[in-house]
C-alpha cells in the first residue's frame, strides 16, 4: 500500500492561530505509517516543535505548492487568491457548494489544475451528521462579539476591533467587565439553531452572563416565517447551516419596523450565499471592525465573522482535532467518509 503522506500547512489568513491536528494526532498517523509534513509557522497556537518532537518533517511555511504531487494538504481556512491552479487534493474548509461567489472561482482552480476538495464541512458519518465541527466554539465566540456589540452601543459607541482570548473563562469575564455598568434589565437573546453545536455555544455564553436566552429550532422554524417575535428580542442569533428551503429570519423590513433587536450575530456568516437568511447585510465584518451598523435611531448592528473560533484558538484547535482524527487516521484507506466528500465535490465541479 502506498504511504499516505498528510501535509500540514501554515494558514495564511490574517487572526487565523488555529490548527486541525495536534502534535498528538500527527504521532498516531506516523504510527500508522502515514508521512506528516507541517509546515513552520510562527503564528499556530500550538509550536512548530512540537510537531518536530513527534516526529513530523518540518516544511517552510507556505511551501505547500511544491509539496510533493501526491500530498494530501491539509488546513482549515482559504488559500490566497491567486488565482493558481491547484493540482493536489485539499482538505480545507471551500466554501463553496452553496452558490458563494468566491467558491466558484475556487471550484475552477481546481479544475484547471486536476485538483480535488475535500470540504471539511461536508465530512459526513453514515448518518449524515458531520465528524467533526467547530461549531460550539464559533457559537460560543459568535455570541460573545455580539454582547460585546450590544454593550458597545450601550455606550453610544461602534464596537472596537476584538482580540483572541486565553481561554472560555478569561473571555467571559472580560465580557462581565464589560456589562457590569450598564443596564441590562432588557438584554436577552433569541437562538435559531438552539439544539445544534453552534446554538448551544451562544446559549451557553448567553448563560455563563445570565442573559435569558430564548430557544428556536426546525419546529419553531417550520411555518417558514415571518418571524416577527426576533424582533421583540435584543440578540439574535442564526446558527444554523443555510440551505435552499431556509426562510428568512431577519428580512430588510427589519430595519425600519418597531423592534428591540438591536444585534444580530449571524454566526453562520454566509453573507453572499442565495441562501442567506438575514438578507439586511452583504458581506462579512471582521476582527477589526466586528459591528456593521445597518440601520440607526434606533441602532442596529450585524456582526459576521468567519472564522470565530479563533477567538479562543487552543480550545477550539484541540476539540476539533481530537473530533476529526479517526477520520483522519482512515484517509489512507479511503473509508466511506472520504468518498462522500469526492463525489460531492465531484458533482458540484459538474457546473464549472
Amino acid at each position: 500500500m502506498t504511504q499516505t503522506h498528510l501535509w500540514v500547512r501554515a494558514e495564511q489568513r490574517d487572526n487565523e492561530t488555529r490548527v486541525g491536528i495536534t502534535p498528538e494526532g500527527a504521532a498516531s498517523l506516523l504510527e500508522r505509517g502515514f508521512e506528516v509534513t507541517v509546515e513552520a509557522s510562527d503564528t499556530r497556537v500550538i509550536p512548530t516543535d512540537a510537531y518536530a518532537q513527534v516526529g513530523c518533517t518540518i516544511a517552510p511555511q507556505f511551501s505547500w505548492p511544491d509539496a510533493p504531487s501526491d500530498a494530501i494538504i491539509f488546513g482549515l481556512k482559504e488559500l490566497p487568491a491567486d488565482g493558481h491552479p491547484l493540482t493536489h487534493r485539499h482538505i480545507m474548509f471551500g466554501h463553496a457548494y452553496k452558490g458563494q461567489s468566491a467558491g466558484r472561482i475556487l471550484l475552477e482552480r481546481f479544475k484547471a489544475g486536476g485538483g480535488t476538495l475535500y470540504d471539511l464541512e461536508y465530512l459526513t458519518n453514515d448518518a449524515g451528521r458531520r465528524v467533526a465541527a467547530f461549531g460550539y466554539w464559533a457559537g460560543f465566540a459568535g455570541a460573545a462579539v455580539a454582547v460585546k456589540c450590544w454593550a458597545a452601543q450601550a455606550r453610544g459607541e461602534v464596537a472596537a476591533p476584538i482580540t483572541p482570548s486565553a481561554n472560555a473563562d478569561e473571555l467571559t469575564h472580560e465580557l462581565r467587565t464589560a456589562l457590569a455598568p450598564l443596564d441590562t434589565d432588557h438584554l436577552d437573546a433569541l437562538v435559531i439553531g438552539a439544539l445544534g453545536r453552534v446554538g448551544t455555544g451562544a446559549s451557553d455564553l448567553c448563560k455563563r452572563l445570565d442573559i435569558p436566552v430564548t430557544g428556536w429550532d426546525m419546529a419553531e422554524t417550520a411555518s417558514g416565517g415571518p418571524f416577527p417575535e426576533i424582533l421583540n428580542h435584543t440578540l439574535f442569533f442564526n446558527c444554523i447551516l443555510a440551505g435552499p428551503n431556509t426562510p428568512v429570519f431577519v428580512p430588510k423590513s427589519a430595519l425600519t419596523a418597531e423592534r428591540r433587536l438591536r444585534v444580530v450575530g449571524d454566526i453562520a456568516c454566509d453573507p453572499d450565499s442565495t441562501f442567506n437568511p438575514v438578507p439586511i447585510y452583504s458581506e462579512a465584518t471582521s476582527w477589526e471592525a466586528p459591528a456593521l451598523r445597518v440601520h440607526e435611531n434606533p441602532p442596529l448592528d450585524v456582526t459576521a465573522i468567519d472564522n470565530l473560533p479563533s477567538m479562543l484558538p487552543l480550545e477550539s484547535s484541540e476539540n476539533y482535532a481530537a473530533q476529526l482524527l479517526p477520520t483522519l487516521q482512515g484517509l489512507g484507506e479511503d473509508t466511506a467518509v472520504w468518498q462522500r466528500a469526492k463525489r460531492l465535490f465531484n458533482e458540484h465541479l459538474l457546473d464549472i
